[in-house]
Parts: structure tokens; C-alpha cells; sequence
């Protein structure tokens, strides 16, 4: 290995770390508003705010923390290359039963409430990026695990499926940062605690789709 991509693997390595980090404090922030502030999270709740919470929870532990946590298992997980893609595959599998959840969720809520489905631009970016992750993973899991395509259409499959994972990644966080601003809007929060904490939590998930996408990136010339 030669001295720049060196380099490229030790800032790759940094960057995964910050990531990491950026995910624990969006999670742990996320749980406090929803736990502390808006009452818990409840699917089966006769009270539609507890079954609300679970839409943002889940939504951002699969289709972002998850999501991003597989992208970076090739720099996480020292061993060999199948077990490495078994992992990133299933943690997709996961971040996608819990996307549906979420989805549910929120259509739950609605039914609830009585309010319209699907007519906010949080709403038409989050199911688009739900409905391109759900092709992602099938054509990514025939092309790359069974029953696998050929050499030579893996090698031309690759760089798409990796830049379609990362634009993927960008769009379900600007889907989260759309959301978090339509919930305090719906809130009417202004000057108030609840309202700084929401920042931070948005904050901290821009914070760590980046990181992960400037770690993937890095890896790249390795």
C-alpha cells in the first residue's frame, strides 16, 4: 500500500469514527424528545402522539443509522469480504422491516386523526426514498448474493449500486431534517427548549449522513 492511500485509510478510519459518534448522539437525542418531551413511543397506543413517535424513530434507526452503519461495514468489520457483505445485506434487511414500521406508523396516525396521507414534500421525498432503497436492496441482493450475477456485471453493477447507496443516504436524511422542521412547525415551538433540542437532533443526523458518505468515499481510493 502506498503512501496516499495510507492516507485515504487513516482519514476514511477517522471519519467513520466521527460518524459513529454523530449516529449514538442523533439516537440518544431523538429518545429523549420523543420519551421526555412528547410522551413515548407506542404503535399500539389509543393515544395517536405515542403512535406518531414511532414513525420518526424507526424511520431514522433503519433507513439512516442502519443504512449507514451497513455502508461503513467494510471499514468496521475486519473479516473476509463474504462475511463483510452478508452483514451489509442483512443490517439493509433490518433498516427496511423497520422503515415499514415506520411507514405504518405514520399512516396509523393519520387514520387516527383523520388527516390526508402523502401531501407534504417530507412525505414525497421519504416514501420516494423509501420505495428506491426497497429496488436497491433487490437488485443489490440478486446482482451480489444470489444467485449473483456474472463477474463482469458485478464490476459494471458496482459503482451504481454504491452511488445509489449514497444518494439514498442523502435523501432519507433530507427527508428526517424535512420532517423534524414540519413536526415543530405543526408544534408552533418558537424560543423553547424543545425547539434547540430538535436542532441539535437534525443537526447530529446531517452531521452523520455526511461523515459517512466522506468516509465511503474516502475508502474509494484505498
Amino acid at each position: 500500500m502506498d503512501a496516499g492511500s495510507t492516507i485515504y485509510k487513516q482519514s476514511a478510519s477517522r471519519l467513520t469514527v466521527i460518524a459513529h459518534l454523530c449516529g449514538i448522539l442523533a439516537i440518544i437525542l431523538m429518545l429523549v424528545w420523543l420519551l421526555h418531551y412528547r410522551g413515548g413511543i407506542e404503535y399500539h397506543s389509543d393515544n395517536p402522539d405515542r403512535v406518531f413517535n414511532a414513525h420518526p424513530f424507526f424511520m431514522f434507526c433503519g433507513l439512516i443509522f442502519l443504512v449507514g452503519e451497513a455502508m461503513m461495514t467494510y471499514k468496521t468489520i475486519s473479516s473476509a469480504m463474504i462475511i463483510q457483505k452478508s452483514i451489509h445485506m442483512f443490517l439493509h434487511l433490518i433498516a427496511l422491516c423497520l422503515g415499514i414500521v415506520g411507514i405504518c406508523a405514520v399512516f396509523r396516525f393519520h387514520d387516527m386523526i383523520q388527516a390526508e396521507d402523502v401531501y407534504s414534500l417530507h412525505s414525497w421525498v421519504g416514501l420516494s426514498t423509501f420505495c428506491l432503497f426497497c429496488l436497491q436492496w433487490v437488485l443489490g441482493f440478486f446482482t451480489f448474493m444470489f444467485p449473483k450475477a456474472g463477474k463482469q456485471a458485478r464490476a459494471s453493477m458496482l459503482p451504481w449500486h454504491v452511488c445509489g447507496g449514497r444518494a439514498l443516504l442523502y435523501m432519507a436524511t433530507c427527508a428526517a431534517l424535512t420532517g423534524l422542521i414540519e413536526k415543530a412547525t405543526f408544534l408552533e415551538l418558537k424560543h423553547h427548549r424543545e425547539s434547540r433540542l430538535i436542532n441539535f437532533t437534525g443537526l447530529f443526523i446531517l452531521l452523520f449522513g455526511i461523515f459517512v458518505d466522506l468516509s465511503v468515499a474516502l475508502a474509494r481510493y484505498v
